[in-house]
C-alpha cells in the first residue's frame, strides 16, 4: 500500500512540476506560433520592401555634397572648428587657460538640426522642408535643387541622421540609450544591444513609447512570444523609441514576499502538500 501511494504521490508531483516547466517555457521562447497577436497588430498592415525611417523633429542630419567642383561643393558643406589640446587629444574650450599655440583647429561637417515644423536652414536655399522624407528622397530633392550651381556634373549628396537612439528600460541586462549608424534598428537588435532580457522580464507583454512627429505619443504592445511580432509597427524602432519590458509575477512578487528563494520552496511545499491530498482523496 505504502509503494502504490508513493509512486502515485511522485507521478502526480513529476506532472505538475512538468506541466508547469512546459507553461515557463512557452512564456519565455521567442517567435512561437501564437495567435494571440497585440491589438495594436490586428489593424496594421505592413509595407512591402525594405524599412526606411523617415525624419522627424529633433533629428540631427549630417548632409555632404560631394562633387569635382570644389569652389562650388564648398558653399554647402560648412565646417565648424573645435579646438583640442593635442598633449592629450581632448577637446578643450577657447576659455579653458591653455594658450593658442597649444590649441590646433579640427574642422567638423556641419550638421543640421530638424526643427519643431519639420525643416532645417540649409546654406543658400534657406529654410527646406524636410520633415517625414526619407533620407533617399531628400538626397534627391537636394540634387534636384542644387543641380543648377554645378556645371560639370550633378552632384552626390550623402545624408545621415546621427543621433538615432532609442532607450531600452526593465528587466533587461544593460539598461541604457542605444545608438545605430545605418538609421534602422529592430526591437530584436535593441534588447542584443540591452544583452536580452533577465529570465524575469515579460515577453508577452513589452511596451514600446514612441513620439510621433506631430508631438503625439502612443503605447504600442508587443508580444515577442507570438511570431507575428514582425508585422508590428514597432518591429522597427524609431528615433527616441522608449522599450520597456515589465518584470513577470515571480519577480514582482519577491519585492513583496522576500528573496526568490523563500518563493519558490514555498511553491514546491504548495504542490507536495496538493498531491498528498489527492492521493489521500484517492485512496479512500
Amino acid at each position: 500500500m505504502y509503494s502504490k501511494k508513493s509512486n502515485l504521490s511522485v507521478f502526480l508531483l513529476l506532472s505538475i512540476l512538468i506541466l508547469s516547466s512546459c507553461s515557463g517555457a512557452k512564456k519565455v521562447a521567442y517567435f512561437q506560433k501564437y495567435n494571440s497577436t497585440a491589438d495594436s497588430l490586428k489593424e496594421h498592415n505592413p509595407a512591402s520592401g525594405l524599412y526606411d525611417a523617415r525624419i522627424k523633429p529633433k533629428d540631427m542630419l549630417s548632409i555632404t555634397v560631394v562633387t569635382s567642383e570644389s569652389e562650388a561643393s564648398k558653399n554647402y558643406n560648412l565646417v565648424v572648428p573645435q579646438l583640442y589640446d593635442p598633449a592629450n587629444l581632448s577637446i578643450a574650450s577657447s576659455s579653458a587657460g591653455l594658450s593658442t599655440s597649444m590649441l590646433n583647429s579640427v574642422p567638423t561637417l556641419q550638421s543640421y538640426m530638424v526643427d519643431n515644423e519639420g525643416t532645417i536652414n540649409f546654406p543658400v536655399i534657406g529654410n527646406l522642408k524636410v520633415g517625414g522624407l526619407t533620407r533617399k528622397e531628400l538626397e534627391k530633392m537636394l540634387q534636384e535643387k542644387l543641380a543648377s550651381a554645378f556645371n560639370k556634373e550633378v552632384p552626390i549628396i550623402t545624408i545621415r541622421i546621427i543621433n538615432y537612439s532609442v532607450n531600452i528600460l526593465g528587466e533587461v541586462i544593460r539598461p541604457g540609450k542605444y545608438n545605430t549608424v545605418n538609421d534602422r534598428m529592430t526591437i530584436f537588435e535593441g534588447l542584443a544591444m540591452a544583452n536580452d532580457m533577465t529570465i524575469y522580464g515579460r515577453r508577452d507583454n513589452v511596451k514600446v513609447l514612441r513620439e510621433n512627429a506631430d508631438g503625439t505619443k502612443n503605447f504600442i504592445t508587443v508580444n515577442l512570444n507570438d511570431k507575428n511580432v514582425i508585422n508590428s509597427p514597432a518591429y522597427y524602432l524609431e528615433q527616441n523609441d522608449v522599450v520597456y519590458v515589465e518584470p513577470n509575477k515571480a519577480k514582482s512578487g519577491s519585492s513583496k514576499i522576500g528573496a526568490e528563494e523563500t518563493l519558490s520552496v514555498s511553491a514546491l511545499s504548495v504542490l507536495i502538500s496538493l498531491t498528498s491530498i489527492v492521493v489521500t482523496v484517492l485512496h479512500k
